[in-house]
C-alpha cells in the first residue's frame, strides 16, 4: 500500500495537472488599441473640472497637446487633461473616450465623448479626468449641471472610442517660428485612433522619408542641417500602426501660423 505521503504527492501533481491544462484564470493578453477600442466594458476612474463651468478648459488652446480653438467645433469644449496612462507623454493627444457618471444624484449615466486635449499633471486616481467644465456638466441630468459641477471630484467610468471627425480631413498647421532650417508641425482631426505616434517628412524630389521629432503634445519638428525643400510631403502613423501619406500637403510658398488641410482621412 501506498505511503500517505506517495499519495499527497500523486494529488498534488494530478492537481498541477489541471491547473497546467485548463487554467484557473484566463490567458494574460496583450491589448493593442484596435482590441482596447472594441472592448465594451467601462473602466473606473475619477473625474475633476477646471476653467469656466461652461467653458473648454483653457479656451483658446488644447494645452499640453497644442490644439488650438478647443472651444469650437469640432472640439466644442468636449475635452480634457489625461494623466499619464492616458496622456501617454503626448502620443494620447487626440483620443477619444466615452465618459459616463451613476454614483451622484444628478449624473444622467448617459455617455459623452471626450477627446483628449492636456495634460493631467495632479493626478487623484490611476486614470483621472480632469474635465473642462462643459464636459464635466454634460454628464448631468438635464438642469443639474451646476449641481454636478458643485460636487468638484466624482467617480466615473471610461472606455476609448474611436474617434470620427464628420466632414474633416486629417489638418496640418505649421507653427511659428518654422523657418527654412525648422519646421514644427501640429496635426489634428484624424479619425479613428485619432492619435498620432509617429510623423515623417518627404522633401520635394527627395524620393525618401525623414522622422520627425515630437516636440511636444500632437506638434511634430525637423531640424534641417540644410534648407528644406517644399512642397512637403507628410506620412503619419497612429496607434493602430495604420499609416496615411498626405503627398505636398504643404506648398511650397507656404508661411507659418498656417493650417494646411489634406485629402486624407483614416
Amino acid at each position: 500500500m501506498a505511503s500517505s505521503s506517495s499519495k499527497a504527492a500523486a494529488l498534488a501533481a494530478l492537481l498541477f495537472s489541471l491547473l497546467v491544462t485548463y487554467g484557473s484564470c484566463a490567458r494574460p493578453v496583450s491589448f493593442n488599441a484596435s482590441a482596447f477600442t472594441a472592448d465594451p466594458n467601462w473602466e473606473a476612474a475619477r473625474a475633476t473640472w477646471y476653467g469656466a463651468p461652461t467653458g473648454a478648459g483653457p479656451d483658446d488652446d488644447g494645452g499640453a497637446c497644442g490644439f488650438k480653438n478647443v472651444n469650437l467645433p469640432p472640439f466644442s469644449a468636449m475635452t480634457s487633461c489625461g494623466n499619464e496612462p492616458l496622456f501617454k507623454d503626448g502620443k494620447g493627444c487626440g483620443s477619444c473616450y466615452q465618459i459616463r457618471c451613476t454614483n451622484h444624484a444628478a449624473c444622467s449615466g448617459n455617455p459623452e465623448t471626450v477627446i483628449i486635449t492636456d495634460m493631467n499633471y495632479y493626478p487623484v486616481a490611476k486614470y483621472h479626468f480632469d474635465l473642462s467644465g462643459t464636459a464635466f456638466g454634460a454628464m448631468a441630468k438635464p438642469g443639474r449641471s451646476d449641481e454636478l459641477r458643485h460636487a468638484g471630484i466624482i467617480d466615473i467610468q471610461f472606455k476609448r472610442v474611436p474617434c470620427n471627425y464628420p466632414g474633416q480631413k486629417v489638418t496640418f498647421h505649421v507653427e511659428e517660428g518654422s523657418n527654412a532650417v525648422y519646421l514644427a508641425v501640429l496635426v489634428e482631426f484624424e479619425d479613428g485612433d485619432g492619435d498620432v505616434v509617429q510623423v515623417d517628412l518627404m522633401e520635394a524630389n527627395s524620393g525618401s522619408w525623414a522622422p520627425m521629432r515630437e516636440s511636444w503634445g500632437s506638434i511634430w519638428r525637423m531640424d534641417s542641417n540644410h534648407r528644406l525643400q517644399a512642397p512637403f510631403s507628410l506620412r503619419i502613423t497612429n496607434e493602430s500602426g495604420k499609416q496615411l501619406v498626405a503627398s505636398n500637403v504643404i506648398p511650397a510658398d507656404w508661411v507659418p501660423n498656417t493650417y494646411y488641410r489634406s485629402i486624407i482621412q483614416y
